[in-house]
């Protein structure tokens, strides 16, 4: 979910479903960010019925795409304010920044209430909230230290950071650390993104700092 650069939406009007292509970001809780505009129908219909769903893709690992990894995520949506959340998904999708101040644009985001996961050909596993959000206190330690992780990363560790780019299949250019969270961290140039899964939920700022001392190593 944290890596996908896009999702199917699956909204209702009046009992009826209705299904979009949407560009989703992950909140550091794993809440699922959305920036809509009021003139898509999709939008019209959270409006109106909160209650939606996401199917989110990886690979299919042969010619049969019953072998696709995916995700459906069930979950009640809103409108929100919030600058942080907002600059989050932008780093996620830095090309939207040409219409990020629109009018008509304004960030949801989506309350994940359980999740069917299918890992393949007959692997299908429900999971609850609790089995599918990271740990709360992860969430927190990640927050506080953010800010600091990313600027000391950028400033002191370029390198580092153009090499886990470069092993994550990034062409040469300008990459930055965007974002983190329990679970990975984003890498941009300004035109895309690039994820860092960690090996483990993060427990502990020392954790942290080995996943990214481990990332960089050639």
């Amino acid at each position: 979910m944290r890596a996908a650069s896009s999702a199917t939406l699956a909204t209702s009007a009046e009992g009826q479903p209705f299904a979009s292509l949407v560009t989703p970001a992950a909140a550091p809780d794993l809440g699922v960010l959305l920036w809509l505009s009021t003139l898509a129908e999709h939008t019209r219909h959270l409006a109106a019925e909160p209650r939606c769903s996401l199917l989110f893709q990886g690979a299919p690992t042969g010619p049969n795409p019953q072998t696709t990894p995916r995700v459906t995520l069930t979950g009640l949506a809103e409108r929100i304010e919030d600058p942080a959340l907002k600059a989050r998904w932008l780093a996620r999708h830095p090309y939207a920044a040409m219409y990020a101040d629109f009018a008509d644009f304004a960030l949801w985001r989506i309350t994940p209430g359980g999740a069917l996961l299918v890992g393949g050909f007959a692997r299908a596993q429900r999971l609850r909230a609790a089995q599918l959000l990271p740990d709360a206190e992860a969430v927190a330690l990640v927050a506080e230290a953010e800010a600091s992780v990313v600027a000391h990363m950028n400033q002191d560790h370029a390198a580092a950071v153009d090499r886990i780019a470069r092993k994550l299949g990034g062409q040469p250019g300008p990459w930055k650390l965007t974002n983190l969270d329990p679970d990975g961290c984003d890498i941009g140039d300004g035109e895309s993104c690039l994820r860092l899964a960690f090996t483990a939920q993060i427990g502990s700022i020392a954790a942290l700092r080995q996943e990214l001392v481990t990332a960089s190593t050639v």
